[in-house]
């Protein structure tokens, strides 16, 4: 009889304990996931979430939902990922600016490397630098040397402070000395109007979108940020090797969770963006647009972060960025 009683005790225990135990331990995903875009819709990230998010719900059994939630050069949807619970249901899909704000803003309601886990680089897709036709430039060095004898005479349009758009330009002044004006407006689309139209000189913009602009003249490609050419415009050299040694830039997505987030559930998380960017479906989208599947693990996107961090922070110091 006593020994049932044990039996019978330790069975209850350990029903107990089993229905304790983290959320994240066997059940995830029960519910959608909502992928978080700091950035209006139509922008890089969201384009890269559209071919990303359908073939991760086939992979996980769960709609992934899209929310975009732009503002404050993407800090408040940063911020509501940073505040979310930490069960791998909201997850932050971001950029550049993730690791270039930090170093802008003298305040952030939240800090990348303590509120924040990283799950996942996604892609990783190079920029093209495009001038009007009115720019008397045909090569990057003909453009670089307009800017240092005219410092601030050329205009660049950007998708706002801390962009993709920003920071290629500003890289590029880092490299090389040059100064050229900085003009903002409310995303890639708008800048991408601003320099058909003339208003801004020229801009860094994504291959895929400006590409039947390049092939009817309205807009002339100079140069690629990546390191090496891009099939799509293998014609266009890379700004590297045509006046900037040591110039690179990639406008790359990458996916986070908030800091606390179960190990295992992370890990899910990352096996299923691994999964979903190895499609079929997935790797013929990137490739016409131009972009990289990279998928790197947890661990090495974490590293990545860290790295970039103390890149933007050199960079924004030494050209002097100011943002309120």
């Amino acid at each position: 009889m006593r020994i049932r009683y044990l039996v019978l005790l330790i069975t209850a225990i350990s029903s107990g304990l089993l229905m304790t135990a983290p959320a994240g331990a066997q059940g995830y995903p029960s519910k959608p996931i909502r992928m978080i875009i700091p950035f209006p819709p139509g922008g890089s990230l969201d384009i890269a979430m559209r071919v990303i998010g359908p073939k991760m719900s086939e992979v996980i059994g769960q709609n992934v939902i899209i929310d975009s939630r732009p503002g404050a050069d993407g800090n408040i949807g940063t911020e509501i990922v940073a505040r979310s619970p930490a069960d791998g249901y909201t997850v932050l899909i971001h950029a550049v600016p993730l690791v270039v704000n930090p170093s802008l803003r003298q305040k952030l309601p939240f800090n990348v490397e303590k509120d924040f886990t990283p799950v996942s680089l996604l892609t990783a897709s190079p920029l093209v630098l495009v001038v009007n036709p009115s720019v008397p430039a045909k090569s990057i060095k003909e453009l670089l040397a307009i800017a240092k004898a005219q410092p601030g005479k050329l205009t660049y349009a950007s998708a706002g402070n801390g962009s993709n758009l920003h920071m290629a330009a500003e890289l590029l002044n880092n490299v090389t000395g040059s100064k050229m004006l900085h003009v903002v407006y409310k995303g890639g689309g708008p800048a991408l109007i601003a320099v058909l139209s003339g208003e801004t000189d020229l801009s860094y913009l994504n291959i895929a979108a400006i590409l039947p602009y390049a092939q009817s003249g309205r807009l002339r490609p100079l140069g690629i940020t990546s390191v090496q050419r891009s099939p799509l415009i293998p014609d266009v050299p890379t700004i590297a090797e045509s006046g900037a040694p040591g110039y690179e830039f990639t406008a790359w997505a990458g996916a986070l969770v908030p800091a606390g987030t179960p190990k295992d559930v992370v890990n899910k998380l990352y096996d299923g963006f691994s999964k979903a960017l190895k499609s079929p479906e997935a790797t013929k989208r990137f490739a016409e647009q131009g972009a990289i599947i990279v998928g790197s693990s947890p661990d090495e996107y974490a590293k990545f972060v860290k790295a970039e961090l103390a890149k933007w922070a050199k960079v924004v110091r030494e050209a002097g960025i100011k943002v309120q």
